[in-house]
């Protein structure tokens, strides 16, 4: 059996990805819904709606799904109406956005507590990995606006139907070595240094090198046209030369925002979809990792996904099979007849930049001060939140920043 880290989903607005899958001839390896459907469950009512779309015009194609979601009341789904349509009119490129919270501007647009908890937040958690009260507003709006509110196929939810790691590592590494690159495994670059260059000549750097398959344990790269730091935002402010931003210090004020996977595997099936949300429950989002994940047999294979996890994420393996299996018991009942014959965790307590107000004048572009040294990631400036989309985007923006100095 395969195990990811945990699941990784894709809406089809995010171009960038899919054009990165297409390069990478995967894109058959993906299955991206005909139409937005994610089923939600209320376990407190035992009630069962979803969050769907119809082929109409924006924003005609969330009206009836909206007006036959069950778990608001038909005040409160008004109001998310009006909320999406004020949504919609906000400029992204004003930076006073930032600065406010998600959770005060949808106070202030008459959004009720369990209308933050049935829509607003079952979606923004799982892409902005913070809740209402812990997000930008402008990272907030762009998510629901280039998701939901832009083109009626937006947010028609994609995923893949293998391991995340034969696309991302198996794949990958074979388009690179098509290329001619090199790649080191396990080399933890631990400085860069400037090359000392005739006047006109292009800046070259060396990087420093060490790692258990490396030559006596150390390598230096040298005369290198160009360095692109794809690292963590603390990883990059160690390496990078000084004078490479006008602020460094503000890389450290990135904060971290964790994500906690449980797995569980059944000896029977136990859910009849590809995924659900919970409402009332710990869980946040249930997914079906059995094709996926190669599990032979008749029995099922389930990944907890739980984002914001900060309170959970380092809680011993016995609370969270304490506290998660009953939950899985009550949102899905024929939990309650299986046998549980594997049950463990995977824990990423850095897995995404903390989108909280004002970050985005901490995050820097792909330019560096520093002629021949750039940087991408997640964190860096896309305009988008700590997704799969956003690295591609970076990686684009600083290939294209390569070639430009270059040139």
């Amino acid at each position: 059996m395969t195990v990811d880290n945990g699941q990784h989903v894709f809406l089809r607005c995010c171009t960038a990805y899919r054009g990165l899958l297409q390069r990478l001839g995967v894109r058959d390896e993906v299955y991206i819904q005909p139409r937005l459907d994610v089923p939600v469950r209320d376990v407190n009512t035992g009630r069962e709606g979803s969050i769907s779309r119809d082929p109409l015009p924006v924003p005609l194609h969330l009206g009836r799904g909206l007006l036959r979601y069950p778990h608001m009341s038909l005040a409160e789904r008004a109001a998310t109406g009006r909320a999406a349509l004020a949504l919609q009119r906000l400029d992204l490129t004003d930076p006073a956005l930032d600065r406010r919270s998600f959770a005060d501007w949808l106070h202030e647009h008459g959004q009720s507590a369990r209308a933050v908890e049935a829509l607003w937040d079952l979606v923004g958690v799982a892409t902005l990995n913070a809740t209402a009260e812990e997000s930008s507003l402008a990272l907030a709006a762009m998510v629901f606006k280039t998701g939901l509110l832009t083109d009626p196929g937006a947010s028609d939810i994609g995923f893949a139907k293998v391991p995340l790691g034969h696309i991302h590592d198996d794949m990958a590494r074979a388009a690179l070595d098509r290329a001619g690159v090199r790649v080191l495994l396990r080399a933890r670059a631990v400085e860069i240094k400037p090359v000392e260059t005739e006047p006109g000549e292009i800046a070259r750097h060396e990087v420093q090198l060490e790692g258990e398959r490396l030559d006596g344990g150390v390598e230096t790269l040298r005369d290198l046209d160009a360095v692109v730091l794809a690292v963590p935002q603390d990883a990059a402010h160690d390496l990078l030369p000084p004078g490479s931003l006008d602020e460094p210090e503000s890389l450290l004020k990135i904060g971290y925002a964790p994500i906690l996977n449980v797995h569980v595997v059944y000896d029977r099936p136990v859910l009849d979809k590809p995924f659900l949300a919970a409402l009332g429950s710990p869980i946040q989002w249930v997914f079906d990792r059995t094709p996926h994940s190669g599990l032979r047999g008749p029995g099922q294979y389930l990944a907890l996904s739980q984002s914001a996890a900060q309170t959970e994420i380092d809680e011993p393996v016995a609370v969270l099979r304490q506290r998660y299996l009953p939950a899985l018991e009550r949102l899905l009942p024929r939990a309650r007849e299986a046998e549980v014959t594997e049950f463990f965790v995977t824990r990423e307590r850095t897995a995404t930049f903390a989108p909280t107000p004002g970050n985005a004048a901490l995050r820097p572009g792909p330019a560096t001060r520093t002629p021949g040294v750039h940087l991408a990631g997640s964190w860096t400036a896309t305009g988008w939140p700590a997704t799969m989309e956003s690295a591609v985007r970076s990686g684009t923006a600083a290939a294209r920043n390569v070639l430009r100095e270059l040139r």
